[in-house]
């Protein structure tokens, strides 16, 4: 099932939050700027939870929101509340626009008017100065359904603080092989769920001695139905299912397991691959979309999923059972290089080093 179109009052909020934004953006021509960095991020929220807000948080920690007199816009794919007139505005006066950008709308994972948020994406995507893509994959996908793109852009995956999210200092206890799956699970990302569960069965008919535990945001109709597929595959002792969970609890929720696992149809980047790799996990993933390149070839199992814009494709749960035998088997080495490589190419301070470099360098 794909995630449904936004309801008629969450359009109209929507609507009325970009008109206070483009406000915003029209009052702030009206004061000098400062001489130092000042970023306004359009209207995009900081929190705890989910991928944009998390980001959103992480660069307001080191480039705090300036809602008045800033200098420097940066807009983030995922909350494109700029219009184009407000973004028209802050190109008349040199404002630079620095754009960050996710993945796309297509069918295989949205059911409303996928063009049409495309559109709405691909304000700020053209008339940003600078684009900071989260992977290859991202590049790739905004390239074909929001157009090709005139100006300077890079790669930059997401980040992790790996001071934080690090491996436990304990012992593992004896027990199953704990496989963790996180996320916020409407009725689009059912199928995540059912996999990892029949998956788990898979393996275990196979004489995997391991467990499952899901954790994260879901829909009761769908929570509801794989509470009946868990009873069903007769899984009851080895299917654990706990509430959301913040920033401040996530790495002890990481520590808790041995393998993470994801089998999102064409995930982007997405940050809690890089947080349980920090906190020494391997991953088990569907090898579409860009998660490979944050996995490497030695840091987890990629489970070949054909690209599909059109039909999400997750793995079978005979592949991702037999996934989870070879994870198993190569657990320990996979973990020790998912760290080592979380630590190397994504921690979070050289990402925060080159959007200030990025910063710098437009505001001369």
């Amino acid at each position: 099932m794909k995630q449904p179109e936004a309801s008629l009052a969450k359009r109209l909020a929507r609507g009325m939050y970009g008109g206070f934004c483009g406000a915003r953006v029209w009052a702030n021509g009206l004061a000098s700027s400062p001489s130092k960095i000042a970023v306004h991020y359009g209207g995009a929220r900081a929190g705890g939870a989910g991928g944009p807000r998390v980001k959103a948080r992480r660069l307001r920690e080191h480039f705090p929101e300036a809602g008045w007199r800033f200098n420097l816009v940066y807009t983030l794919s995922s909350a494109p509340h700029l219009s184009s007139a407000a973004l028209a505005r802050l190109r008349r006066r040199g404002t630079p626009i620095v754009h960050n950008q996710n993945g796309t709308f297509y069918p295989a994972w949205y059911g409303g008017d996928w063009r049409a948020e495309n559109r709405r994406m691909a304000r700020a995507f053209h008339a940003a100065d600078h684009v900071f893509f989260q992977s290859e994959y991202c590049r790739r996908a905004a390239h074909k359904h929001l157009g090709e793109r005139d100006g300077p852009a890079e790669v930059l995956f997401n980040a992790v603080d790996t001071a934080r999210f690090m491996p436990s200092d304990t012992s593992r206890p004896e027990g199953p092989i704990r496989f963790l799956i996180t996320g916020r699970f409407g009725r689009h990302h059912q199928y995540r769920l059912e996999v990892a569960v029949a998956g788990l069965r898979a393996a275990r008919d196979a004489g995997l001695d391991a467990c499952l535990t899901i954790a994260g945001q879901f829909d009761d109709a769908m929570l509801l139905e794989i509470r009946q597929q868990i009873d069903e595959l007769d899984l009851q002792k080895f299917v654990k299912i706990s509430g959301p969970f913040s920033q401040a609890d996530a790495p002890d929720v990481y520590r808790a397991a041995d393998v993470f696992l994801l089998s999102t149809h064409q995930d982007a980047c997405p940050n809690a691959v890089l947080e349980a790799m920090a906190c020494g996990l391997p991953v088990l993933y569907s090898a579409n979309g860009g998660v490979s390149e944050l996995v490497g070839t030695e840091a987890g199992v990629g489970l070949k999923c054909a690209e599909d814009w059109e039909t999400p494709r997750p793995p079978t749960a005979e592949a991702m059972g037999a996934g989870m035998l070879k994870i198993a088997e190569q657990r320990g080495a996979m973990g020790a290089v998912a760290r080592t490589r979380a630590v190397e190419r994504f921690d979070i301070q050289p990402w925060i080093q080159r959007h200030r470099e990025v910063f710098e360098q437009l505001l001369k």
